[in-house]
């Protein structure tokens, strides 16, 4: 009989086997168990980003490699979350854009032969398998670490006119059943995931007028209270339908944690015009029949040229919102965060480290989940992998950990009967659910992970 050992050699970071039960911790748990997270971005929501020059369907063919790499960034490997387990952070945002992956044929009609007439050529409801299997590969190299994975429909949203999600009553009733029908297959597809996988209904969802800071604030004269209102009813709406779809679908979609953005993910920064607070206010908590899994989700880069002023700004955003979101009865995360000055890590390097090792302290404090925006580990650099950024990094750590940094979990326990995941190293997930005390039998030898922890079977 084969016999299983922990390796003392595990993950720096792991965490704890919990009981896998028929009820998930709750969205406020969950935020506080993330500790901190980190955005894989310009990978997995690479897209053209307009009709006027759809670059990579013209140019590529448009296998998901291709768009996984458009941006700029290498193909994910599983050593890159094995990186950011080990350095102590707990979760990762994955920003997927789906609508270059639907049905949509992308037969260019202009004469340059670079113009998509999205009219003529629907996106369709259908995601292509293809896709939907890279992505379910990336959100298993998170999940293989013992970590919480975010995933997302992004850039299907926002300012592009590629943007087929639009904060705007009419739009809605033109696109909720694809948007339903996107969702439900993204949920069909993990629908047995545990607590560690979490869906985020939509990313930074624009008004007609394409408004950034507060809805209608690209109108004639700044605002416009019927644009506005038809802009925060359907971010409502949408995410109403967002939770409705997930639950829909069962099995453990029935208790899964969902996240929900204020319009345009507004953060509600600033005291330049009397509107810049309505994205808060007028953010609704979903129904739902577990309430208590649902989270906010707000996204933040304050300036950081005047320390001082930079620090003021988040002590006073952390009052708007406990104030304007979480009282209305879910816990918070800043989905995205970094800071709004330009060139910050090389001209501004100071102030960034102590602007976010207080920003972190701060949010940690209030209960409040981060996910830093990118940098940290770019290009080249997740190939290898390492922190080009190291600093930053240490700030961040720091920030959350205390100034001993992050020391790491070294021994692991389990119960006997728990049902457990079995990942292969390479973060491809070989077993599912099945009993803790029955891996020696269904296990060849060799060296697997199992919550984020090395175990091997001789």
């Amino acid at each position: 009989m084969r016999n299983i050992f922990f390796i003392v050699l595990t993950l720096m970071g792991s965490i704890s086997m919990q009981t896998v039960a028929q009820s998930f911790e709750t969205a406020t748990e969950a935020v506080k168990n993330m500790r901190i997270g980190w955005n894989l971005g310009n990978t997995l929501e690479s897209n053209s980003g307009d009709t006027l020059n759809m670059w990579i369907e013209h140019w590529t063919d448009r296998s998901p490699s291709k768009y996984e790499t458009a941006w700029g960034q290498p193909v994910v490997n599983p050593a890159l979350f094995q990186m950011l387990k080990q350095a102590g952070f707990n979760a990762v945002r994955v920003p997927v854009t789906w609508y270059p992956h639907m049905e949509a044929t992308f037969q260019f009609k202009g004469s340059d032969n670079s113009i998509w007439y999205p009219w003529k050529d629907p996106l369709g409801t259908q995601i292509q398998q293809t896709w939907i299997k890279r992505v379910h590969q990336v959100v298993d190299y998170v999940i293989s670490q013992g970590m919480y994975c975010i995933l997302n429909v992004h850039h299907d949203t926002g300012a592009s006119n590629t943007a087929w999600l639009i904060a705007d009553e009419n739009v809605y009733n033109q696109q909720h059943q694809r948007f339903e029908a996107v969702w439900q297959q993204i949920a069909e597809e993990f629908r047995d995931y545990d607590e560690h996988l979490l869906f985020e209904g939509y990313n930074e969802m624009l008004d007609s007028k394409r408004s950034w800071c507060f809805a209608s604030f690209g109108a004639n004269g700044g605002y416009d209270a019927s644009i506005a209102k038809s802009a925060y009813n359907a971010i409502n709406s949408y995410a109403q339908s967002f939770v409705n779809t997930i639950r829909a679908t069962g099995g453990n979609n029935l208790q899964r944690n969902l996240v929900v953005c204020t319009y345009g993910a507004c953060d509600g920064s600033g005291t330049w015009n009397s509107h810049l607070k309505d994205p808060l206010k007028e953010m609704k908590l979903p129904e739902d029949v577990v309430s208590e899994h649902l989270i906010f989700e707000v996204h933040s880069y304050p300036k950081i040229d005047n320390l001082t002023t930079a620090k003021n700004e988040v002590r006073n955003l952390i009052k708007s919102w406990n104030s304007h979101l979480i009282s209305k009865g879910a816990p918070l995360i800043v989905g995205e965060w970094g800071t709004s000055t330009d060139n910050a890590y090389e001209n501004h390097r100071d102030n960034y480290l102590e602007f976010a090792k207080h920003f972190i302290a701060m949010t940690k404090s209030y209960n409040i989940g981060t996910f830093h925006w990118m940098g940290l580990t770019d290009g080249e650099h997740r190939s290898v992998p390492e922190f080009n950024q190291p600093d930053l990094v240490e700030a961040i750590i720091k920030g959350y950990y205390g100034e001993e940094g992050y020391t790491g979990v070294t021994t692991i326990t389990a119960d006997r009967n728990e049902m457990v995941d079995v990942y292969s190293l390479h973060g491809v997930r070989l077993l599912h659910q099945v009993p803790y005390s029955q891996l020696q039998s269904l296990l060849k030898s060799g060296i697997y992970v199992v919550r984020g922890k090395k175990i091997i079977v001789r």
